[in-house]
């Protein structure tokens, strides 16, 4: 079991091959009542596309094993469920001798005595299913509080969406395939998740995400930082390789006159003439949207040869993994990371916002 979070705290357990995973969720506020269409929608928005996702189908029926009753948190403890209906382990027969490049294989195969490679176990992406459905929650706490976010396709491969949007454009992308925000770019970023799968390859991209409602000073500091402990939590989805907030490392080419967020006062309220650093200065927020994109790399289970080793005869060896992967994991990640923002954001407003 893996656990995160001071006043709202998660606690992981399963793999991609048992017979279910879930979570422990404690700090839900008792008497909260729970929007089971709001869980089915942000479940459903993590489902692979037809066409550029997974064959791999799951139900991803969420069931509360303990803690609610009447549609209402009852206790400290919430148990949520996700059971694993669709597993194919005998795709798998071999990497614990062979071990996958990109994946987890080789150093959970060295640290781990009889590791099993079954699904990527652990370290698979199915692991993120319990925790969209606790964001979920969370995104419904924090909309009672005026705090809401929404995340979207900027970049798949060489498709940039280099535009930048309102809030209300990024929330309604969730209808396209890819997520992007306009139909033009989904177009394009399929054809390049189609051209990939048809090549035997995989390709990665960018989840930009957008939060409104935060005060001025919302959040932690130092360990705690509100950016600090977003980046823990997007760097904890299996495949990310990169978070930035703002204008990112492109801040390093600018002078502290272009990336200073000037402040001005409209409607008699504080604001900055820009955003280039995504509404976060010294942990805390400024008041400005908080804006950050993170990077995920291509899937490593592609079906072109690749080269490995063989552990049993410490040689090297070669391989092409073959079963049933997503071309692309980026559409799917984009309810992910709204959902481990929802985690973070809720735990620091019960931690440092009730003090």
């Amino acid at each position: 079991m893996y656990s995160v979070g001071n006043r709202f705290r998660i606690s992981l357990f399963g793999k991609s091959h048992n017979e279910c995973i879930g979570c422990i969720i404690e700090g839900l506020p008792k008497g909260m009542e729970i929007d089971f269409d709001n869980i089915e929608r942000c479940m459903a928005l993590r489902k692979p596309s037809d066409g550029i996702g997974t064959p791999r189908k799951e139900a991803d029926n969420v069931i509360f094993e303990e803690g609610i009753i009447d549609s209402k948190v009852a206790s400290d403890k919430v148990l949520l469920k996700i059971m694993n209906t669709n597993t194919r382990s005998s795709s798998y027969s071999g990497f614990n001798i062979t071990p996958r490049p990109g994946h987890a294989d080789l150093p959970a195969l060295i640290k781990f005595k009889d590791f099993d490679v079954s699904g990527g176990a652990q370290f698979s992406g199915r692991m993120t299913a319990p925790l969209v459905a606790t964001g979920a929650i969370a995104q419904q706490y924090l909309k009672s509080k005026g705090i809401e976010m929404a995340a979207y396709t900027k970049q798949i491969y060489d498709v940039v969406d280099k535009d930048e949007h309102t809030f209300e454009e990024i929330s309604a992308s969730k209808g396209f395939k890819t997520r992007a925000v306009s139909k033009e770019l989904d177009d394009k970023m399929t054809q390049t998740i189609l051209d990939a799968s048809k090549e035997e390859d995989s390709v990665g991209g960018v989840v930009r995400c957008m939060v409104t409602g935060l005060p001025i000073g919302f959040g932690g500091i130092w360990f705690d930082a509100l950016d600090v402990s977003i980046a823990r939590m997007m760097f904890s989805i299996p495949a990310v390789k990169g978070v930035e907030f703002g204008k990112g490392f492109d801040i390093a080419s600018m002078k502290g006159s272009e990336s200073n967020d000037q402040y001005s006062v409209k409607g008699g309220k504080i604001t900055a003439l820009s955003n280039n650093m995504g509404g976060v200065c010294g942990g805390m927020s400024d008041g400005m949207p908080l804006v950050f994109d993170v990077a995920f790399k291509p899937t490593p289970s592609i079906g072109k040869e690749q080269k490995t080793v063989n552990l049993d005869k410490m040689s090297e060896d070669t391989l092409k993994i073959t079963g049933r992967h997503d071309p692309c994991i980026v559409p799917r990640a984009v309810s992910v990371v709204e959902a481990m923002t929802a985690i973070t954001l809720m735990d620091q407003l019960l931690t440092f916002e009730t003090k």
